[in-house]
C-alpha cells in the first residue's frame, strides 16, 4: 500500500483519530500491511501513534486528549468524571494533570502520547448520570452533580482518592438536591450514608 493511497483512506474518515483495524477494514488491506504504511507515514511526520493501534494526524487542531477516549474503550463505555469533569464545568480552576474516567472496567492508568488517563471502577448499578459533552461532543461526561458524587463515592471506597479537593466554585445551576438524589442511589448503604454526610460539607451556608 503506497503512502498516497493510505492518506486517501485516512481523509475519508473525516476525523483526527482512527485505529489500525478500521483503516485496514476500509482499505481492504491486511493489518500488517496497514501497520507498515502507517509506520512509514509516522516517519514522514504526517501522523503519530497515540496508543496501541490508535493513530492521529499531526498538527490537527481538532485533536485533544478527550477525543481519544472512545478509542481507548472500544468494547465498553467510559465517561469523564471526578476532578476532570468538575474542571470542565468550571467548578475546579486547577487543570488536572491526569484525565479521570469512570468505567465498569478495572481501575488502571493508561499512558498515551497525548495524555494520561486514570480509570476508576464504579459499580455497574451506579454507572449512570452522563451524556455527550455539550450534547454533541466526541466523549461522554458526567453531569456536574454526578461528577461530585462519583468523587465522594470513590473517596469512601479508596480513602486516598479525592479525600481532599482544591477550592470548589459551584455555579448557580448546580443542584445540591440532585447531588443528594445521586448519593441516595449508591447501592451500598454504608457508602451512601458516608457520601451524604460529606456532601453536607459543600452545602452553601
Amino acid at each position: 500500500m503506497g503512502k498516497q493511497s493510505i492518506l486517501i483512506f485516512i481523509k475519508k474518515l473525516h476525523r483526527p483519530v482512527w485505529t489500525t483495524y478500521e483503516l485496514a477494514s476500509i482499505s481492504g488491506k491486511s493489518l500488517s500491511a496497514t501497520t507498515q504504511a502507517l509506520n512509514f507515514l509516522q516517519k514522514q511526520g504526517l501522523i503519530f501513534k497515540i496508543y496501541r493501534g490508535i493513530w492521529a494526524e499531526a498538527d490537527n487542531q481538532r485533536l485533544s486528549p478527550y477525543s481519544i477516549i472512545p478509542f481507548l474503550f472500544p468494547a465498553q463505555r467510559a465517561y469523564v468524571s471526578f476532578i476532570s469533569a468538575m474542571h470542565l464545568y468550571g467548578i475546579i480552576e486547577q487543570i488536572p494533570q491526569v484525565i479521570t474516567l469512570a468505567s465498569t472496567a478495572h481501575t488502571k492508568i493508561i499512558h498515551t502520547t497525548i495524555g494520561t488517563f486514570s480509570v476508576h471502577r464504579l459499580s455497574p448499578l451506579f454507572f449512570d448520570g452522563f451524556n455527550w459533552y455539550k450534547k454533541g461532543g466526541s466523549f461522554l461526561i458526567a453531569e456536574p452533580e454526578k461528577a461530585l458524587i462519583d468523587s465522594l463515592y470513590l473517596s469512601a471506597c479508596r480513602k486516598k482518592q479525592f479525600s481532599y479537593f482544591p477550592e470548589l466554585h459551584f455555579p448557580k445551576s448546580f443542584s445540591f438536591k440532585k447531588a443528594k438524589r445521586w448519593a441516595k442511589k449508591i447501592p451500598n448503604s454504608k457508602i451512601s450514608c458516608y457520601v451524604q454526610k460529606r456532601l453536607e460539607m459543600f452545602l452553601p451556608h
